[in-house]
């Protein structure tokens, strides 16, 4: 049976097929566009229901950009703080990379896609640098590209909402 977010993620056209080139710099016949379909209230409050059901937390945070509206969204159904974690230091202000307090919190990371987990470990070191206690990642699609096992190298649990082996084995005449 697939489930709902799969098929949501269907009817949102997240799932594109062609010549890609992913942030990671590897190359995919498929690219998974969380990002778009997360615009549709329905899909992102659907996404943001699924995500408050994984686990206990204090705070939720994404990474710019992909991550931030699960964040606001899992912080609005959950009712609990969440916080933004810039792709990059900035040269001015505070220049902070983690926007909001985590000190001392039990944060939870959220995550569009994730391929070989680097974006996750990113923010969860930001997070950890700002003295957060953070473990655990959602992402509503696991690449299946090696995330799960580089992320739990650095004591890092990944729970994926749909793995892409789910959303493709309905496609494989695109895939060759």
């Amino acid at each position: 049976m697939v489930n709902k977010i799969a098929r949501m993620l269907e009817k949102y056209k997240a799932i594109e097929f062609g010549d890609f080139t992913l942030a990671s710099g590897a190359k995919s016949p498929y690219y998974i566009d969380v990002k778009s379909a997360a615009t549709n209230p329905e899909f992102l409050a659907s996404l943001a229901s699924e995500i408050v059901k994984t686990h206990d937390f204090d705070m939720v945070a994404g990474v710019a950009i992909g991550g931030v509206p699960l964040a606001v969204a899992t912080g609005l159904v959950s009712k609990k703080p969440y916080a933004i974690i810039r792709a990059s230091e900035k040269g001015h202000g505070k220049k902070n990379v983690v926007i909001g307090n985590v000190r001392e919190k039990v944060v939870l990371l959220v995550e569009d896609v994730t391929t070989s987990g680097g974006s996750a470990l990113y923010g969860v070191e930001a997070l950890r640098g700002a003295g957060a206690r953070c473990d655990r990642v959602v992402t509503v699609v696991d690449r299946e590209e090696g995330a799960t096992e580089n992320l739990s190298t650095h004591g890092i649990y990944l729970l994926p909402l749909v793995r892409v082996g789910e959303l493709l084995k309905n496609h494989k005449k695109f895939l060759g």
